[in-house]
């Protein structure tokens, strides 16, 4: 990269930082926008999967929908639905116990709040907010360091690779791990954002977090007996929730396709016995077989799927909220925000209203920007 300054940047392409990137862009702010991972989703991922016959498979297998309560977020939704991001998911959802092997609540919950899904993947909202103009979005380049310079008044980037990113005069991050051990526990590198920078950073240091495995399932024909396309689960140590992926409007129905979502008890006991590094083929396969017996055991004619592959969402959800009333981590001195789900509340709204608390904090310096 060149060696002149942008005004920001915003580390994460999951939905905190995205909303983040985006707001600061329609505010005059120039961002360059860093992600470790091959394009923007975070929890809002989508997975491109392909079966033994080569058919093509789209999985949403982190965040299954959203939903809105808060008037700031839902002007901002209404807005992403004008132009065709995200749509409604109108369809059964209800609750199945494993104890005594019985659906209810299986009915069109309409009372309930709108539950809103990204068209035509969860992981539409961020790719469109991550190319909006003014943003520079640059995918596959982890952050290795968070240098800040006292004498410039700037922050220097360095990527995990060594390589000089460029100097910033403020800087927005949103992923949990970065000041964290498990940082390190995963990559073997010390972590990126050093805790004494600023005091506000201390709340940073190894929030909690909740693991979870997700599995990704193709079946030839639709599961007509299950009377809901979305089920949580109780009494059950393996599964927490299901939801068929080819219900929600803008997906493809050739095929029938499902993603089911372990507990936390059961996640934290698998990562117990192989470790924080990433899991084995051998082991991802037992989780799979785990977690699809106990679906199957459901008592309905669930037939053999055509595919299956698990994944582990290693830091699925918060176990804390670490700023639930400024809604993001702000250190005015030095310009820097951390934004996402762990400083208010552990689902996409949560992320959402953090994205934009980080950006107005920025946005209220544009004149010293």
């Amino acid at each position: 990269m060149q060696n002149t300054v942008a005004k920001v940047a915003v580390v994460g392409s999951g939905i905190s930082g995205s909303v983040c990137a985006a707001t600061l862009a329609r505010n005059g702010i120039s961002v360059i926008l860093f992600d470790s991972a091959r394009g923007p989703g975070g929890r809002m991922s989508q997975r491109r999967e392909r079966s033994e016959d080569g058919r093509e498979l789209l999985f949403d297998h982190g965040a299954p929908y959203f939903t809105v309560t808060n008037p700031d977020v839902l002007s901002v939704v209404t807005e992403w639905e004008s132009r065709g991001l995200v749509a409604e998911w109108k369809s059964n959802f209800g609750s199945f116990d494993c104890f005594t092997n019985k659906f209810v609540n299986t009915e069109h919950q309409e009372r309930e709040s709108k539950k809103y899904v990204g068209v035509p993947g969860m992981n539409s909202i961020c790719k469109a907010l991550c190319h909006e103009p003014g943003v520079d979005s640059k995918f596959n380049m982890g952050i290795g360091k968070f240098e800040w310079l006292e004498h410039e008044n700037l922050w220097s980037l360095i990527g995990l690779d060594g390589q000089h990113l460029g100097h910033f005069k403020g800087v927005v991050a949103s992923d949990k791990n970065i000041a964290s051990p498990r940082f390190t526990a995963i990559t073997g590198q010390p972590p990126p954002l050093d805790l004494s920078l600023a005091p506000e950073l201390v709340k940073l240091h190894d929030i909690p977090i909740y693991p979870c495995f997700a599995l990704m399932l193709g079946f030839n024909e639709p599961l007509s007996l299950v009377p809901a396309n979305g089920l949580s689960f109780t009494n059950s140590k393996v599964l927490s929730r299901a939801h068929c992926e080819s219900s929600k409007p803008g997906r493809s129905s050739t095929s029938e396709r499902w993603v089911l979502h372990s507990t936390t008890e059961y996640a934290k006991d698998v990562i117990a016995q192989s470790g924080l590094e990433k899991p084995s083929k051998e082991t991802l396969s037992k989780v799979g077989n785990e977690m699809l017996q106990e679906f199957l055991g459901t008592g309905l004619t669930i037939p053999q799927p055509f595919f299956m592959k698990a994944r582990r969402w290693g830091s699925a959800f918060p176990a804390t909220s670490i700023a639930k009333e400024e809604k993001c981590v702000w250190s005015e001195k030095k310009k820097l925000a951390i934004c996402g789900d762990f400083c208010l509340s552990p689902n996409v709204e949560g992320a959402i209203l953090s994205g934009l608390a980080a950006a107005s904090k920025l946005k209220g310096l544009i004149g010293t920007l």
